[in-house]
């Protein structure tokens, strides 16, 4: 028997990799890169069933717009002669609208909520593994009346749809945060959120599925696929032709040039983001996202982790060094009393986030195809997304009824 092939070395693949390798599955996983720094080791960490808001959201094409005009916007398009990007611009500014975002909660809700059973089921099934897992929630902290507005509006429809959601006062900020100021005019908490460490995780994770038997091939590109009328039976890669017996395509930024190999359309882009650690001084205890910023914090007891933007840059891998002093900036702006250090170049973490233009994933088998399936087009949630993605795919491999209802996250939505 032929192995399963998974394409994409990120959480996602990894997870998957997870339940197939508990169906008793022989599974490949390949990838491009050398497994060590990816988009899943250094991200905020955060699992966020409280967004249940896609990007592509009403307000998110005014917002975009005039964020394009600072270099320290936490939003920002690259404008260039592209195609693939005018496409995605376009079925972004399509999606960006009230009837697809009522459309979309129901689905991200439930698969946020599948995701966090399964992290701790995860966490209780796996003692050993050091994942700085606090389940203390995420907290919404806002400085202006506009932003103050918007958030109490959100906390009110996550109720609505089941969710709890609690509007803090300064008072309540004192007591979370007694160790320093946290200069905002109030927050909203989403008890039911947590954070972890990705970087602990993803070194876990692939320490185990190596130890059961799972086999990495890492500096591996995909150059195209032997393929019949609805089959794929092999991989062409640089390093030789691989068989499988169906394949996953989890490939992240990089997975809409895999499904052109296959003669579908996925359009994505690469959402760009930055993060830094600094020593923990004085210490933050809650984590948090300083709204008008959307600069993510996750404190891990001595470190804390400070991250964000969202750079629409394609594959570009480059450090743009005005967004890391956005995020910086935003540091003082709401903690005064923080001892923060600018970082070296080299200690900036930098990562394309998978975007799909209605800011839901692609879930499910490949248009026209019987074996291949698709996890990817997360955003920013593909740490908060990836066990319940990769359970799911692990189901749809192995013809079981599905844990939900996957219809809003069907792969070939755009073709």
């Amino acid at each position: 028997m032929k192995p399963t092939l998974i394409i994409g070395g990120g959480i996602i693949g990894l997870f998957s990799a997870y339940f197939l390798q508990k169906e008793g599955i022989e599974v490949t996983v390949l990838d491009r890169t050398d497994l060590r720094d990816n988009c899943s080791t250094g991200n905020a960490g955060m699992i966020v069933p409280s967004h249940i808001i896609p990007l592509a959201a009403p307000g998110m094409v005014t917002k975009g717009i005039s964020w394009m005009f600072s270099s320290k916007s936490p939003f920002y398009i690259h404008p260039r002669l592209d195609f693939k990007l005018l496409q995605w611009c376009l079925l972004f500014f399509k999606s960006a609208n009230e009837k697809q975002v009522q459309r979309a909660i129901p689905f991200l809700k439930n698969l946020s909520l599948l995701s966090k059973a399964l992290y701790l089921d995860f966490k209780a099934e796996h003692p050993e593994a050091a994942l700085a897992m606090q389940e203390k929630g995420l907290m919404m902290a806002y400085q202006t009346e506009g932003m103050e507005k918007e958030e109490v509006e959100f906390a009110y429809l996550a109720r609505k749809h089941g969710l709890e959601a609690e509007i803090l006062s300064q008072a309540d900020l004192r007591t979370i945060e007694p160790n320093l100021e946290l200069k905002a005019r109030g927050a909203v908490l989403f008890p039911g959120d947590a954070h972890l460490d990705p970087g602990a995780l993803y070194g876990f994770l692939k320490k185990y599925l190596e130890e059961k038997g799972v086999k990495f091939l890492s500096n591996t590109q995909v150059q195209g696929f032997e393929k019949t009328v609805s089959k794929v039976s092999a991989i062409l890669t640089d390093q030789g032709k691989i068989e499988a017996e169906k394949i996953l395509l989890c490939g992240g930024s990089w997975s809409a040039e895999l499904a052109k190999m296959l003669g579908f359309s996925m359009p994505m882009m690469g959402g760009k983001g930055y993060s830094f650690l600094q020593k923990n001084q004085p210490e933050i205890r809650q984590a948090t996202i300083l709204t008008e910023q959307k600069v993510a914090v996750s404190p891990y007891g001595e470190t804390i982790r400070f991250g964000g933007t969202l750079e629409i840059a394609g594959t570009n891998q480059s450090v743009d060094m005005r967004r890391v002093q956005g995020i910086f900036e935003s540091i003082n702006r709401y903690y005064p009393d923080f001892e923060s250090k600018f970082p070296n170049e080299n200690e900036i973490w930098k990562g394309l986030r998978p975007c799909s233009p209605d800011g839901l994933p692609y879930i499910g088998f490949a248009p026209n195809y019987s074996n291949v399936l698709v996890g990817s087009g997360h955003s920013m949630m593909g740490i908060s997304l990836a066990p319940a993605t990769g359970k799911l795919l692990a189901e749809l491999h192995q013809a079981k009824d599905t844990s939900m209802e996957i219809r809003g996250f069907e792969v070939g939505r755009f073709n």
